[in-house]
């Protein structure tokens, strides 16, 4: 019986998957790349074979120290550079500097540390061009939601501040092993963040989301009201932004929240 991964991974074996994952991240003969978590090296294998340079970010000391000696120097792989370390300490901006370049991303995301990674590369976004990733499916339908579906909400608006996101293919249990509980959808990531053209401030804004969606079932001005904003300020800015009293915010557009937010400021 093969052991069970310590970290809960379920390592990718769909090799027409591979392809397409890589494919997706589009011509990478001249790019820098960074894998997160390369496991057993399903997609590392062809990753090294088409990018200038790979960065195979593996927290696993097993995984890492096999990674390390099959892309070694001296086997030909002078090419990968293997980080070993969680992917939440990984610095992409002093990678991109080194790299002359903005990074291009690609990985199949542990499923419980899925958002804090996406978070992670929100922070780093001016340092980024393009991710392909895998996470579960439910996450991937939030993340590429649109404003009016049941799954748009604060991190659709949130990842879609960085860039477009666009869902590419989902792969069944059985695309893995050990076959996880549920099915993995591949996004692609365009990183252009929007802030100077939304004409907000990213901190300040971010935290306005957090509120306008603190609970779903409420309206957007309830929840507003609830964070501290006076019945009175915020009807002013709902009648400025032309959004109805009783609007959600899930109803609303990134740009809609925006306008919102500056007839607040």
């Amino acid at each position: 019986m093969p052991s069970k991964p310590k970290l809960g991974q379920n390592f990718l074996r769909d090799q027409q998957a591979v392809q397409r994952i890589v494919s997706s991240l589009g011509d990478i003969g001249s790019r820098t790349v960074v894998e997160i978590g390369p496991g057993k090296g399903a997609i590392t294998d062809l990753l090294a074979a088409r990018a200038k340079h790979l960065i195979a970010i593996e927290l696993d000391r097993e995984l890492a120290w096999k990674i390390e000696q099959r892309f070694a120097p001296e086997n030909g792989q002078p090419r990968v550079t293997v980080a070993r370390q969680d992917v939440l300490q990984f610095d992409f901006a002093a990678a991109a500097t080194e790299a002359g370049q903005p990074l291009l991303v690609v990985g199949n995301l542990p499923y419980y540390i899925t958002s804090p990674i996406l978070l992670h590369l929100t922070a780093h976004a001016k340092s980024l061009e393009r991710a392909v990733l895998m996470v579960q499916r439910e996450v991937a339908d939030r993340v590429t939601a649109q404003p009016g579906t049941r799954e748009y909400g604060l991190l659709s608006v949130t990842l879609q501040l960085y860039g477009s996101t666009e869902p590419l293919f989902t792969l069944p249990p059985s695309a893995f092993n050990p076959p996880p509980d549920v099915h993995s959808t591949v996004f692609r990531w365009s990183f252009a963040p929007r802030f100077a053209e939304l004409k907000i401030e990213e901190a300040p804004f971010i935290s306005f989301l957090k509120q306008a969606f603190a609970q779903k079932r409420k309206t957007l001005s309830n929840n507003l009201r609830a964070a501290g904003f006076t019945s009175e300020k915020t009807v002013e800015a709902f009648t400025a932004a032309g959004l109805a009293p009783l609007v959600r915010a899930e109803a609303l557009s990134v740009e809609q929240l925006a306008t919102l937010w500056r007839s607040f400021a």
